[in-house]
């Protein structure tokens, strides 16, 4: 499998138009997970549907090169209470290299059936990861932007596998989503525990749908915001000596199947980016499975 690289000194809309040509030539779509790009919601993938997202951040930090990353994502719905997802990442710097950084196999698990005031998610992953990644799909322990200043070919011999765990809940509030994970994160090797959080709210710009057929309409739109962040490690719990990040969230999911979000994240303290641009594009797949017994 091959990830799609753009040079980190081209201009942003040409990143931004790859990512988008790679899911809208696969046909338009629909999506109703809330307009995050770091906070996971209880919502699951529906059993037997498969989706394939790429999700890309561009970032220029302070007294550090230019870089892009990109994640490819392909998640399944094994059962109504149980999602897989597998993550393959890499990474270009400018002035630099690019480099595939390693991948990821997540699981969430939802506990209850039934829906209540807060719905808990079990989320287990493994990770075999350079220290060369740049996908900030969480943050843990005290990692800040000033790691990114050392070069790709020290950092890409550096692999950390290690397994993570996240406590998810998710609230329904007359139509306001709110979620919030904890995240613990430990190296297999012998290094401390790894701390991190995030939060997020959300809402559609429209809860019924428009009377007459649309492709723009207000219930296709979602906004939201996100705060997210380090809390150090077992030794050095807290928010000293981390990177911590907060903004704005905006998603279009298409009549069938396509959905398209967008979040600048700033850095809201000196370990961290000035701003990251994230761009997630999503196509599924409805009930991928039977179009193999279909075949039969």
């Amino acid at each position: 499998m091959v990830l799609c690289m753009s040079r980190p000194d081209q201009p942003c809309s040409a990143w931004l138009l790859k990512s988008l040509c790679l899911l809208v030539l696969c046909g338009a779509a629909h999506a109703q997970e809330p307009p995050y790009v770091v906070t996971y919601s209880d919502v699951l993938e529906e059993p037997g549907n498969l989706e394939f997202a790429t999700q890309n951040i561009y970032s220029t930090p302070k007294d550090a090169n230019p870089f892009y990353a990109q994640t490819f994502e392909v998640e399944y719905g094994i059962r109504a209470w149980w999602t897989a997802e597998a993550y393959f990442q890499g990474q270009t710097t400018a002035h630099d290299s690019t480099v595939f950084t390693g991948f990821r196999l997540e699981n969430r698990f939802r506990p209850l059936r039934r829906s209540h005031w807060i719905n808990p998610v079990v989320y287990v992953e493994y990770e075999d990861i350079s220290q060369a990644d740049k996908s900030f799909l969480e943050v843990t322990g005290n990692h800040t932007i000033q790691d990114q200043q050392v070069a790709n070919a020290p950092l890409r011999s550096d692999i950390e596998r290690s397994v993570e765990g996240k406590l998810i809940a998710s609230s329904y509030i007359k139509g306001v989503n709110v979620s919030e994970n904890i995240i613990a994160e430990k190296n297999i090797s012998n290094e401390p525990w790894e701390f991190g959080y995030a939060l997020a709210v959300s809402r559609p710009l429209a809860n019924e749908a428009s009377a007459h057929h649309c492709v723009v309409c207000r219930q296709y739109f979602a906004v939201g915001g996100e705060l997210f962040g380090g809390l150090g490690t077992r030794y050095t719990f807290g928010l000293s000596g981390t990177s911590q990040y907060a903004g704005p969230t905006v998603s279009y999911s298409a009549p069938r199947n396509l959905t398209i979000l967008f979040g600048p994240e700033f850095g809201v303290n000196a370990n961290s980016a000035s701003v990251l641009w994230r761009l997630k594009v999503a196509y599924e797949i409805n009930q991928f499975r039977d179009l193999f017994r279909r075949s039969r």
